[in-house]
């Protein structure tokens, strides 16, 4: 591979100008789910960690529904800024915000029946572990309509520029989450239902101060100044789709780790793997903040046909933000023992041993999968929808469903960990072998790693890079112009 460009600094000072407020917007909503964990494993224990973590396939699948309808919806209301047509966009909100609210309903009355009549034994398989997790999808049902709706109005404030609303409505969130959990667990002793509740209440909040921008005089978009563009429904789901294929494929494989672990390990083995996810869950967000600005800069050049910016881009990911997601996992690694006490103290209980373990094996995981997000972002900017719909599907289901299950009879919990190594793995090896067979031998330089076309981007001669550092550099950019 190419060596580093050496006039990449602006492309190098822009990208990490952004990634502060991307890894905010990504992380601050994960912590709740971390608070979660530490009331559940220290007031419920074992048991009410298991609920939460069987409750994952059912989060993911919101969250691809949730993904499908503010990607489609943000595409569409892009264009119709850009062309300056008010009326549509306010169209499209109106649609929007009406799928997420039928939708919504429809899932919060399928959650329901589940819990109340306990048909959760595809998702439960622990007789001791079931009645906890029925009600706590009973509270978590409660919370299905804000969370589909808090997430479209998060999509909207940012083409507002209002996104320090979102970030209010997430520390607000937290607040909350904090103070009801107390009040369920420890005083009231609602065990998993108040769990759930304290969650569910919570997001009812968290909508709340975003929607009460929408009924200002200040807003553009504004509750009830537009009809639903009903019959643009289908266009708002073709386009939001291939955006939440990763949710979607996430459900499916978290549902498939859930029974392999309930058959060979046991509940306490789903306890220990939620424990893992909820609290690394926001140490992801710095990965995903980067794959962001990576797209945002990526767009930017495929639009201007601008080759270099495109692979300095991908360049400076490499060289800079791989190395720092390897400090993390090094990081999270040496801390995995105190990380551990905040949800389980007893060092003779398996769920403990299990939970270091995981501590010190997943985030080993971290600077591959920046690597696979990075291109799976890149596909889908540059149109390679194969491509990114095959890398989506193998590290979404493929590879840590297979791994665990070949793994699994003879390595335990431990198979589960392994897995997900296993699967950064098999996904950078998948990168290069797709580059290397549309270049028709392995790639060596960033623009074969990235298959960009060879007419793809202007002609050297054709190209003026200016650059205004001081007053006096003016009159030479006048000149050069």
């Amino acid at each position: 591979m190419a060596a580093k460009a050496p006039d990449t600094k602006m492309t190098v000072r822009l990208m990490f100008r952004l990634l502060p407020i991307q890894i905010l917007l990504g992380g601050i909503g994960q912590i709740n789910a971390i608070v979660s964990s530490l009331f559940a494993s220290n007031v419920i224990g074992t048991a009410g960690m298991s609920a939460v973590g069987l409750y994952f396939p059912v989060s993911s699948l919101l969250g691809a529904i949730a993904v499908t309808l503010s990607g489609g919806a943000a595409v569409v209301c892009g264009k119709h800024m850009g062309r300056n047509q008010p009326e549509k966009m306010r169209e499209i909100f109106a649609l929007d915000l009406a799928l997420s609210l039928g939708v919504g309903a429809v899932l919060t009355a399928a959650l329901l029946v589940m819990g109340l009549f306990h048909f959760t034994g595809f998702l439960a398989s622990d007789l001791l572990v079931r009645p906890l997790f029925d009600r706590y999808l009973v509270g978590m049902s409660i919370g299905v309509i804000p969370t589909l709706l808090g997430g479209q109005l998060a999509v909207f404030l940012s083409l507002e520029n209002k996104t320090s609303r979102t970030t209010a409505a997430s520390l607000t969130f937290i607040a909350v989450n904090v103070v009801l959990n107390y009040l369920f667990l420890p005083v009231l002793r609602l065990e998993t239902l108040g769990l759930a509740l304290a969650a569910s209440l919570g997001q009812w909040v968290f909508f709340g101060v975003e929607a009460a921008w929408f009924l200002s005089k200040s807003s553009f978009l504004r509750f009830a100044e537009a009809k639903p563009a009903w019959g643009r429904a289908g266009e708002l789901l073709r386009i939001g789709f291939p955006g939440a294929a990763s949710n979607t494929y996430q459900a499916l494989r978290a549902l498939i780790v859930n029974r392999l672990l309930g058959s060979w390990v046991g509940s306490v083995g789903v306890s220990a793997l939620a424990v893992c996810n909820n609290f690394l869950a926001v140490f992801w967000a710095i990965p995903l903040g980067m794959s962001v600005v990576a797209r945002m800069l990526m767009s930017v050049s495929l639009g201007e046909e601008d080759r270099r910016t495109l692979t300095d881009v991908m360049r400076t990911a490499l060289w800079y933000y791989v190395p720092i997601m390897c400090l993390v996992a090094a990081g999270l690694i040496a801390c995995s023992v105190p990380i551990t006490r905040l949800f389980y103290r007893d060092a003779a209980d398996p769920v403990y041993r299990m939970t270091v373990t995981g501590f010190r094996i997943l985030p080993l995981c971290m600077p591959p999968g920046l690597l696979c997000m990075m291109f799976m972002y890149y596909g889908q900017v540059s149109g390679k929808q194969g491509m990114v719909h095959t890398l989506s599907f193998l590290d979404g289901v493929v590879f840590v469903a297979a791994f665990t299950a070949v793994l699994i009879p003879s390595l335990g919990m431990s198979s589960v960990y392994i897995a997900n190594v296993l699967n950064g793995v098999g996904t950078t090896i998948f990168i290069l072998g797709y580059a290397a067979v549309k270049c028709r031998h392995f790639p060596r330089n960033m623009d074969e790693l990235m298959t960009i076309p060879e007419d793809f981007g202007v002609e050297a001669d054709e190209r003026m890079d200016l650059t205004v550092r001081s007053m006096e550099e003016v009159v030479h950019l006048a000149e050069s112009v």
